[in-house]
């Protein structure tokens, strides 16, 4: 009897071991499965949230421009105009060209053009330089040449042309220069039918005001009376362009 209460005993102590060793092991594999499921979720979201950054800045270096270069003033100090010219290397072929503007049909356009434009030109000879440099006296003369060509009326450009082939322009002193534009000045208005100017007054005729006060009154009166002498009115003595194209 004593002896079958034992064994029952034994049988039941060691169900129970088992029992409870069962549990413990289900209890550390639930742990453990826990702990490897919470690992797994946190790399999850982790590894997401640094995707997720990583998008926003591949995007935003997508879509945001590129920094501009600041604008430069193209009126600094420092600033040069790329756009230079030396008269040296200025080709024959543009010096010596056809004209650029059309024939010019208007007669009284004409007429009115030419005598601002020898007023403008008798005025630049009379504030040229009495001893001109070198490079001076290019620049007239290269001044005359495009003038020829530029000259916004294309029959009296042409004229002109010719006139400096045969009498290239004078440029050694003041004084050459405007004695020669006064007999350039005559041979227009002689084909023109034109009375033609005395050189020797041409400075009073076409004085500029830019002398002393005194002299320049002193001059008002004989201004006035060569104007009318000379006819500085309608299509005008000194008016470059009467009907015919004249020149300038």
């Amino acid at each position: 009897m004593s002896r079958s209460s034992n064994g029952q005993q034994q049988r039941r102590d060691s169900s129970h071991s088992t029992i409870t060793m069962a549990r413990r092991q289900h209890v550390t594999l639930t742990i453990a499965l826990a702990l490897v499921l919470f690992f797994s979720i946190s790399y999850f979201f982790s590894g997401r949230t640094v995707s997720a950054r990583d998008a926003a800045g591949l995007t935003t270096g997508a879509t945001r421009p590129a920094p501009e270069k600041p604008l430069q003033d193209g009126h600094d100090a420092g600033s040069k105009s790329e756009f230079t010219v030396d008269l040296d290397e200025v080709p024959g072929s543009l010096l010596e060209g056809d004209s650029i503007a059309p024939k010019l049909e208007n007669a009284t356009l004409k007429a009115e053009l030419g005598r601002t434009t020898w007023k403008f030109l008798h005025t630049m000879v009379a504030r040229f330089p009495e001893k001109p440099t070198s490079d001076e006296r290019k620049t007239l003369d290269t001044f005359f040449r495009l003038f020829g060509r530029l000259y916004p009326c294309g029959d009296c450009a042409r004229h002109f042309r010719d006139l400096l082939a045969e009498y290239p322009p004078q440029t050694s002193s003041r004084n050459s220069a405007a004695g020669w534009l006064c007999f350039t000045h005559n041979m227009v208005n002689e084909r023109l039918k034109k009375p033609v100017f005395d050189c020797t007054k041409i400075g009073d005729f076409y004085d500029c005001g830019c002398g002393d006060d005194k002299k320049g009154k002193d001059k008002a009166g004989h201004k006035e009376e060569g104007k009318r002498e000379h006819g500085d009115g309608g299509d005008g003595a000194d008016g470059v362009k009467g009907t015919e194209g004249t020149r300038t």
